[in-house]
């Protein structure tokens, strides 16, 4: 993955104002940012996503680029070929496991057939070894499960990145180590670039081929995933 980025976003809320200025570049298959709460990791892969508007700046993914304010570029999220994983999930609770990992595929907001095959999403039924929970709903699942169901939704459309907000913030300890092993083995199998942002330098540690920290809307100097810890 080649990952160019050079934003800056001002946010305001009443008489608070945040500015994110991020200037990164990468070619490591795993990126991870870690800061504290509030120091604007959810805005910068929100802008890899299309999900904010940066102010000024570029996006470059695999030498597309996604996002120009110079040249007037600014790709939809649909047309970004990235997928974006959010911390709490967002599995739609009335739909089953295969319908959630169908509607990245459905065009429009119908739900997609309850019964209905299709070999993509049975490839990653298969693939994450959901296939005998296809029927069930998220209510039934549990934390793992509910993560391998995102990430099929999220990989189906076979993007160029996934981009992972926090996902093992809403784990309590004992689940979050055997989710971080559970994804660290999926990436490893699928090969699949991806973005993580994280408050917790162990998820770095596991995950960090090209760590950064994230202070004030600002990155930091590049940094191992080892010296991420110990300086955590």
């Amino acid at each position: 993955m080649q990952l160019d980025i050079d934003i800056r976003k001002t946010m305001h809320s009443g008489s608070r104002k945040f500015r994110l200025d991020v200037r990164l570049r990468s070619s490591s298959r795993r990126v991870v940012i870690v800061g504290p709460s509030g120091a604007g990791k959810t805005l910068t892969l929100q802008a890899i996503a299309g999900l904010l508007r940066p102010d000024a700046g570029h996006i470059r993914l695999d030498g597309r680029l996604l996002f120009d304010s110079t040249g007037g570029i600014d790709r939809p999220p649909q047309a970004r070929e990235v997928a974006y994983v959010f911390q709490d999930y967002a599995l739609f609770p009335h739909l089953t496991v295969r319908q959630n990992i169908a509607f990245s595929l459905t065009r429009g907001w119908a739900n997609p057939p309850r019964h209905r095959g299709c070999d993509a999403v049975d490839y990653w039924l298969h693939s994450f070894e959901l296939d005998r929970l296809a029927d069930q709903f998220p209510s039934e699942l549990s934390g793992g499960q509910r993560q391998r169901t995102a990430l099929a939704r999220a990989l189906v459309r076979r993007p160029r990145a996934l981009l992972l907000d926090e996902p093992f913030a809403a784990l309590d300890p004992a689940l979050r180590g055997a989710m971080r092993r559970e994804l660290d083995g999926l990436q490893h199998r699928l090969q699949v670039p991806m973005v993580l942002i994280t408050h917790d330098p162990e998820d770095a540690a596991a995950f960090g081929e090209h760590v950064l920290r994230l202070h004030d809307g600002r990155l930091l100097a590049p940094e191992s995933a080892v010296a991420a810890v110990a300086s955590g």
